[in-house]
């Protein structure tokens, strides 16, 4: 049996996705056993490759290099699972929003808000630009399976992955595997 491809990906949240991802415990070695990790923060690989099953995205869409990534990950993934409440639906990643768009942002963080040092980053192709508008992976590309939470629980994200490696779409339903928060 061919082993499926699996990839996660951190965009604008805070990791907690991904720690969760950990807390699945045992359940780690059974799923090693059946995929090959070909692109996550924790393996450290620094192209997104081809042909890849299944990625977890955890995060939603704040700068530019987040919507060169997305865009290259739809055309490259069969599966898109929007991983967590910031990639389902901007949650705190968005609160920016009501700012006023990235310029506004920037000057209140880094002028109007600090006591030292005020000045605005800017290191191209260090320090990716932001857009405007924080939005959800799903107003980018198209997402096949939303697992909301902040973050899923380590219970959920088994329930979205176990019917996936059996070749079967997950049947999410119910308080414990849908709810957001």
């Amino acid at each position: 049996m061919t082993r499926l491809k699996l990839a996660t990906v951190w965009l604008g949240g805070c990791s907690g996705c991904h720690m969760s991802f950990l807390d699945l415990d045992e359940w780690l070695i059974d799923l090693a056993a059946q995929v090959d990790v070909v692109y996550s923060p924790i393996a450290d690989i620094k192209e997104y490759p081809e042909n890849v099953d299944i990625v977890l995205v955890e995060g939603a869409i704040a700068n530019e290099e987040h919507l060169e990534l997305i865009h290259k990950i739809r055309q490259r993934t069969k599966t898109i699972i929007s991983f967590g409440d910031c990639a389902v639906t901007g949650n705190v990643t968005a609160l920016r929003n009501p700012l006023g768009g990235a310029e506004a942002t920037l000057q209140l963080a880094y002028i109007e808000g600090a006591d030292i040092n005020q000045q605005i980053p800017h290191a191209p192709g260090i320090v990716p630009p932001l857009i405007d508008t924080v939005v959800p992976v799903h107003q980018v590309v198209p997402v096949d399976i939303y697992l909301p939470g902040c973050p899923p629980s380590a219970p959920r994200i088994r329930a979205a992955l176990e019917p996936l490696l059996r070749g079967e779409m997950p049947h999410l339903e119910g308080r414990e595997l849908i709810k957001f928060g």
